[in-house]
């Protein structure tokens, strides 16, 4: 394993990537979009879509610095899709049914409902051929911050929980993208990480496992089993990669 330093949204964290996995996966799928990006002589865009826990945004933020720093590949650029969550003052008002109850949506933020599928799916459309602005989303104020990457690289990687969720709305988000990639993991390691992560943000240790159960767990169950075939298929497990 080798510890590289890279900006999660805006913080440096220190991540671990294993040698072999980055010169058997990770740098032939770079050297592949290359190819696949000047064959098609326009933005080639990549789909990233994994359940939450999985470490997409940390990976695909790694892809951006290894494209960056080796030789003979075209440098990506790596997006999230968090920016396109519903606003707060949205999800305060609003309310989704689940098992015939009426739910109020900053219940369950953070599941399909609560983010703007048709805005999602209208700036993917203008990204394939144009340089615009893109969101992101601010932790510190928990809503999307408008207009903060500006998208102007040849192999733009888009990387969500539900890119590939097979869906209403969300099914046909694949076909607008050249290549694909789903992320696998063991449950019980997705919920682990899950928990610790809520209980490093403050929140105890009964409230978090809570939180799991009533959130995560289940957002996380769902992508698992409902997600569409991707062209390229990982399973995780302690941070090592294979490929099905």
């Amino acid at each position: 394993m080798k510890t590289y330093e890279l900006n999660v949204n805006g913080h440096l964290i220190k991540a671990q990537f294993d040698e072999q996995n980055i010169q058997n996966i990770f740098i032939p799928l770079l050297k592949k979009w290359t190819q696949m990006q000047k064959e098609k002589n326009q933005r080639l865009l990549i789909l990233l879509a994994a359940p939450p826990g999985t470490g997409k945004t940390t990976l695909s933020l790694f892809l951006e610095y290894l494209s960056q720093n080796i030789s003979n590949v075209t440098p990506l650029q790596a997006l999230g899709m968090d920016g396109f969550h519903r606003y707060q003052d949205y999800l305060d008002t609003h309310y989704i049914i689940k098992n015939q109850q009426k739910i109020c949506m900053k219940d369950v933020k953070g599941c399909p409902e609560t983010f703007d599928v048709d805005r999602l799916i209208n700036k993917i459309k203008d990204m394939q051929t144009n340089d615009i602005d893109f969101p992101i989303y601010d932790r510190v104020l928990h809503n999307p911050v408008e207009d903060q990457i500006h998208i102007c690289q040849k192999i733009v990687l888009l990387e969500g929980n539900y890119l590939l969720l097979n869906e209403e709305k969300w099914k046909d988000i694949h076909t607008l993208f050249d290549d694909s990639l789903f992320i696998e993991a063991p449950i019980q390691e997705l919920k682990k990480r899950l928990i610790q992560r809520k209980m490093m943000g403050g929140t105890p240790y009964h409230l978090a496992k809570q939180f799991y159960e009533n959130s995560d767990g289940i957002n996380a169950k769902k992508v698992l089993n409902h997600s569409l075939p991707a062209h390229i298929h990982l399973y995780e497990n302690h941070h090592i990669y294979t490929q099905k």
